[in-house]
C-alpha cells in the first residue's frame, strides 16, 4: 500500500479570542493569533494542524513562510522523517529557529495528522501507544485574587488535581497573597504550580523561591530569562522547590542544551516549539535519558497524543488556544484529558468561526 502523496498546503491566519487574556509578569496576550493549516493528498485526505504566533504582527510573516516551506513538500510522499530531513538540510544556513521552526513543525504536524489518517489509526497508536487518561492540570494566568479563586474553585469542581498560576507581581507580599487566597480555595487535594514568564533576575528568584518554599508548590516555571543556563543551575543549587523550563526551547538542541547544564527539574516543551511530532519524539528521548519527568504546552490537540508515548509523562497542560475555531475540543473527565477513536488527531475546523476571526 503506497502512501499518497501531497498535492498541496493551504494556510490562513484567524485572531481568535480568549475567554481568559493571558496575564503575565512581561506582558498580556488577550487573542490567539493562529494559522491554520490544511495539507490536502491526492487520496483526498486533509491533514491538519495549527500554530501560534503569540502576536498578531507575526501573522503574515508566519503565513508567508508556511506557503514558501509548504511548496517544497508538493508532490512528495507522506513520509514525516523524510520530510523532516528535507526540511531541515534546506535550512541549515538559515537556521531551523524562530519563524522557520514554528513554520516547519506546522507542516510537520500536518503531515503525521496526514500519514495517521491514512493508516487508519488516531496518532498515539500510530507512534506505538495506547489511548488512556492523562492527568492534566488547568492553566491559569495572573488574575488577581478574586478571579484566580473563581477559576481555581471551577477547576477543582471539574476534578483538576493541580493548577498554574501566573506569578511576579511587584511584591513578594503580592505573590504570597495570591498563592494563600488559591490554597485556602482548593485546599491541600489540589497541587499548585506557578509561573514566572520569566520575569525575575536570578537574586531576586532565589529570594522569592526561598520564601515560597513553604507554601508547597508543584513547580517554579521560567523565573529568569530562558537562555540564562547558568542563573538556572544557581538557582537549583540553592532552592529546594523543581524547577520548570522548556516552552521556550528551540528544538531538541536547546532541551539537551539545558539538560546538560542542570538547568531544570522538569521539561515542558512546546509542541510547535519543539519541532512537531518529530521533534517530541526526539525530546521525549531526551528527557527519558536524563531521567526528567516531561509535560506539555498548549496545542492540546496534538500534546494529548504525544504526551501518551513520552517515557516520563508527568502532567498535561489544559489551556484552550483554537477551542473558537474547531468543530470539537479535547476532552476531559475528572481532570484527565481523554481521547477517543478518530483517525489521525481528529482536528476539522469550525469554519463560520474561522470566517468570523479571520485576520
Amino acid at each position: 500500500m503506497n502512501a499518497p502523496c501531497i498535492q498541496s498546503i493551504e494556510a490562513r491566519a484567524v485572531n481568535v479570542p480568549l475567554e481568559f487574556p493571558v496575564r503575565t509578569s512581561v506582558g498580556i496576550v488577550d487573542t490567539a493569533p493562529l494559522v491554520l493549516i490544511d495539507l490536502k493528498t491526492n487520496s483526498g485526505i486533509v491533514g491538519r494542524s495549527y500554530v501560534f504566533t503569540y502576536t498578531p504582527l507575526a501573522l503574515k510573516a508566519t503565513l508567508e513562510m508556511v506557503h514558501s516551506l509548504g511548496g517544497l513538500l508538493t508532490g512528495l510522499p507522506l513520509a514525516p522523517a523524510d520530510l523532516d530531513t528535507l526540511l531541515s538540510s534546506r535550512l541549515r544556513l538559515i537556521g531551523k529557529t524562530g519563524l522557520t521552526q514554528i513554520a516547519c513543525a506546522g507542516l510537520d504536524m500536518a503531515v503525521w495528522d496526514a500519514h495517521a489518517q491514512f493508516l487508519g489509526r488516531p496518532l498515539v497508536e500510530v507512534l506505538g501507544g495506547t489511548r488512556r487518561p492523562i492527568p492534566a492540570y488547568d492553566s491559569h494566568s495572573m488574575d488577581g485574587i478574586e478571579l484566580g479563586c473563581q477559576r481555581a474553585e471551577r477547576s477543582a469542581k471539574a476534578g483538576f488535581k493541580a493548577i498554574k498560576t501566573k506569578l511576579g507581581h511587584a511584591t513578594l507580599e503580592e505573590d504570597l497573597k495570591v498563592i494563600r487566597a488559591l490554597r485556602k480555595t482548593v485546599g491541600t487535594s489540589v497541587q499548585i504550580l506557578v509561573d514566572y514568564n520569566q520575569g525575575l533576575t536570578v537574586p531576586e528568584a532565589i529570594r522569592r523561591i526561598h520564601v515560597l518554599e513553604a507554601e508547597d508548590l508543584g513547580w517554579i516555571e521560567e523565573p529568569v530569562i530562558q537562555e540564562n543556563l547558568r542563573g538556572y543551575a544557581e538557582i537549583r543549587s540553592r532552592t529546594r522547590t523543581p524547577i520548570q523550563m522548556g516552552e521556550n526551547w528551540w528544538g531538541p538542541g536547546d532541551m539537551h542544551n539545558a539538560l546538560e547544564a542542570g538547568a531544570c527539574d522538569l521539561a515542558m516543551p512546546d509542541a510547535m516549539k519543539i519541532g512537531g511530532v518529530t521533534g517530541w519524539m526526539k525530546a521525549a528521548a531526551l528527557a527519558q535519558v536524563h531521567g526528567i519527568p516531561m509535560s506539555s504546552h498548549v496545542f492540546e490537540e496534538f500534546s494529548a497524543h504525544l504526551m501518551m508515548v513520552t517515557p516520563t509523562a508527568h502532567i498535561f497542560e489544559r489551556m484552550d488556544l483554537a477551542g473558537p475555531i474547531l468543530a470539537r475540543s479535547v476532552q476531559y473527565e475528572n481532570g484527565h484529558a481523554v481521547l477517543d477513536d478518530t483517525p489521525g488527531v481528529g482536528i476539522s475546523w469550525n469554519e463560520s468561526a474561522v470566517a468570523r476571526y479571520a485576520a
